[in-house]
């Protein structure tokens, strides 16, 4: 099959069934109209000096959901890392509640070290982010934070580092699928 993407009405289905697996941010903001919580799978890593992530919600202007808007409001936001053992509370936060989707979903926070924003408190890791840059790319915004505080699980790590054996991140595949990274293997990069 060949694609014209100019021919697409969306190239969504394309892209997100292609660009796989795709890690996923649960971010948690505060706003005008609470906390919320909210899974993304348009979501990596930019930077490590500064350390800045990025996830990338649909809507822009006043299309914005309460994500985004909490945001550009508050300018702080948490990144929840999705593990095996929280997958169905995610899947819950990703349903348009009233009120709060750490409620909704029966999830503990934690308050933030250094932003004024919940985290949810069994998240194996957690990054305090402060927004660095917010860009509006066609019908969606990429959000760049920069992590200013990290929240990291004894049990996800091995002599003080994270050790990817111990944590069975979440990845999003496509419509209802995601993967695990139980299923790991090596190889060493050639010299």
């Amino acid at each position: 099959m060949e694609i014209d993407v100019d021919e697409l009405d969306s190239a969504y289905r394309l892209l997100a069934g292609s660009v796989i697996p795709r890690p996923i941010a649960w971010v948690s903001t505060r706003g005008e109209a609470g906390e919320n919580l909210a899974p993304y799978s348009f979501f990596n890593v930019v930077s490590v000096d500064p350390p800045v992530v990025m996830f990338a919600p649909v809507g822009i202007g006043e299309d914005l959901k309460d994500t985004p808007r909490n945001v550009l409001d508050s300018e702080e936001f948490v990144v929840n890392v999705v593990t095996m053992e929280l997958a169905e509370a995610m899947n819950a936060t990703s349903a348009t509640v009233e009120g709060s989707e750490f409620e909704h979903a029966g999830l503990e926070r934690a308050e933030g070290v250094r932003v004024d924003v919940p985290r949810v408190a069994d998240a194996k890791v957690a990054f305090e982010c402060e927004l660095h840059d917010f860009v509006e790319i066609g019908r969606s915004t990429m959000v760049l934070g920069e992590v200013v505080y990290a929240h990291v699980a004894e049990d996800a790590t091995t002599e003080d580092k994270v050790d990817v054996t111990k944590l069975d991140a979440v990845g999003r595949l496509s419509g209802s699928y995601y993967a695990s990274t139980r299923d790991r293997f090596s190889m060493e990069r050639p010299p």
